[in-house]
């Protein structure tokens, strides 16, 4: 079990690594891009020397609490854990990739006193955007979780606790878009939900008229 736990750490860790660093080099690139609309105070906060200040008080602080949790576990739990941690970790992590990637030059860094668009920004709405409207934060939070079950340090307790604080930047966003595409906007908000993707359900027209067909 030591060695599951070992190799799925360190393909965890790879895997967190990359992820960030494609997070990363889409930031890099939409700071060179004209900004449009901005809500809150992001035109004072979302510059360079608050991106670097803010990276060296996250990343030291989750480097300092990188100490595994007071546990005592039986076998079966441990497993247990591991494996759950695990799928809820690299789920996690595949959306967030999947949602950053479906962005594009659209991807930009908001924080919670804050959100920039893009000048001619578009509205972003097929791949993991038709099912959720955060699935890139739905996705950090969810390894946040599954990495706390998976590594049982109290970095990601720490990660846990502070990516709750997306609910609060996602509404920041909203407001820049709703302001920027209007209708377009509301009616996006219409069919897809902000966090729970929703169970589809046959139209019931549609049904009876495929019936009627049948012979």
């Amino acid at each position: 079990m030591n060695s599951l736990a070992r190799w799925v750490g360190l393909v965890g860790a790879a895997a967190g690594i990359g992820t960030l660093g494609v997070v990363l080099c889409g930031l890099w690139r939409g700071t060179r891009r004209p900004k449009g609309r901005s809500t809150g105070l992001a035109k004072w906060m979302l510059r360079w020397p608050v991106y670097l200040i803010i990276g060296i008080l996250f990343f030291g602080t989750c480097f300092l609490l990188w100490r595994p949790l007071p546990l005592s576990l039986t076998p079966l739990t441990d497993t247990l854990m591991l494996v759950f941690g695990a799928l809820l970790y690299f789920s996690g992590l595949t959306l967030v990739l999947w949602a950053r990637l479906t962005l594009g030059k659209m991807y930009n860094v908001s924080s919670s006193l804050g959100a920039h668009l893009y000048a001619n920004h578009q509205l972003v709405t097929q791949g993991p955007f038709a099912f959720v409207r955060h699935p890139m934060y739905l996705g950090i939070m969810a390894a946040s979780v599954g990495g706390l079950f998976t590594y049982r340090m109290w970095t990601f307790v720490f990660l846990a606790i502070v990516f709750l604080g997306l609910v609060v930047r996602a509404k920041r966003e909203e407001q820049a878009l709703a302001a920027e595409f209007g209708e377009q906007w509301e009616r996006y908000c219409q069919q897809v939900p902000g966090w729970i993707p929703r169970v589809r359900r046959r139209d019931h027209k549609t049904t009876a008229e495929t019936s009627d067909k049948e012979p």
